[in-house]
């Protein structure tokens, strides 16, 4: 197996079990507290996570980005799907399966794919690369939003795995 592959599919399961073990420490009653009015919370962030964690596998799957006239629908769509997870039990449970879904779809490429481009529309071109990390490094972003959070209630200790 190509090495590039192996370092992803080690990262992005390293980051989602970082990401949940600081999830952890978000007490119940401060899963949908936000620090201003049109903040997103903790359960909201985590969601969001978990949702694009699938997302990221379809992307790498189909070997296709969405392009600028398709974000609008792809983000409404994702938003929905973030917005139904209201658990978190159940935002553990997506986020492990799309994860899964991250590394399966990981094993399906080629060393050739992971060198190529991927087309964005209007001749714009990104490396197969970023795709790659993208479910590693996004979740990665994520939690250090938590890990703010917690801080905005005064939980002073370093949860942060990443």
């Amino acid at each position: 197996m190509d090495i590039l592959i192996t370092v992803c599919k080690e990262t992005a399961a390293d980051a989602m079990e970082s990401f949940i073990h600081t999830f952890s420490f978000v007490p119940d009653d401060r899963l949908t507290w936000t620090p201003t009015p049109t903040a997103k919370s903790a359960m909201r962030i985590a969601a969001h996570t978990a949702v694009y964690a699938g997302l990221f596998a379809t992307m790498i799957t189909n070997r296709k980005l969405p392009t600028p006239e398709e974000v609008p629908d792809f983000r409404a769509k994702a938003d929905a799907a973030e917005e139904a997870l209201t658990s978190r039990v159940e935002m553990e449970r997506v986020f492990r399966k799309n994860t899964e879904n991250v590394l399966t779809a990981l094993d399906s490429l080629t060393p050739d794919e992971t060198r190529a481009t991927l087309d964005f529309g209007h001749g714009i071109t990104v490396p197969m690369t970023f795709l790659l990390w993208l479910p590693s490094n996004h979740v990665l972003g994520h939690e250090g939003q938590i890990d703010f959070l917690q801080t905005c209630w005064d939980d002073q200790e370093i949860h942060f795995q990443g």
